[in-house]
């Protein structure tokens, strides 16, 4: 599973010790932005480039993580797309629902809200989490596709 992780400067610190911890486990990560902090950067710009490579990757599984201040911003830019389907996670339950009833493919972290090590929880059990293919959930999914 390849994961696309971005952050603005809000995030940029639970974003450094994110990506060491999925590294640690294993995963294939890449850093789409937030390289360096500063406090002048745009949200939109990161949620833009970990969308567009998760929409153009060859991956059979693409993940995309976003940090900011709130998550709100993040998840709202990422939601623009059709085919991504994003939510703020904030607890692993609520990790575990977006992965096992809504087959979310970003999720966006709260850097402001979570305490230090809350984020590496809270992100194991969303990547572990697999989407349990109901009916009334793959129902859902394609309305969803099918907005405007």
């Amino acid at each position: 599973m390849k994961i696309y992780v971005g952050t603005d400067h809000n995030g940029f610190h639970m974003h450094e010790e994110l990506i060491k911890h999925l590294k640690k486990c294993g995963y294939e990560v890449v850093d789409v932005g937030g390289g360096q902090l500063d406090p002048q950067d745009d949200f939109p710009i990161f949620a833009q480039r970990v969308v567009t490579d998760i929409l153009a990757s060859d991956d059979a599984d693409p993940r995309g993580i976003l940090l900011c201040g709130s998550g709100q911003g993040m998840c709202i830019a990422a939601n623009r797309f059709k085919g991504i389907r994003a939510a703020l996670l904030y607890d692993k339950e609520s990790a575990r629902s977006s992965r096992n009833d809504d087959d979310t493919n970003v999720a966006c972290l709260p850097a402001r809200v979570l305490k230090e090590g809350e984020a590496n929880q809270i992100i194991e059990t969303w990547l572990r989490t697999p989407f349990a293919k109901a009916p009334r959930f793959i129902r859902r999914i394609r309305a969803l596709d099918e907005l405007n």
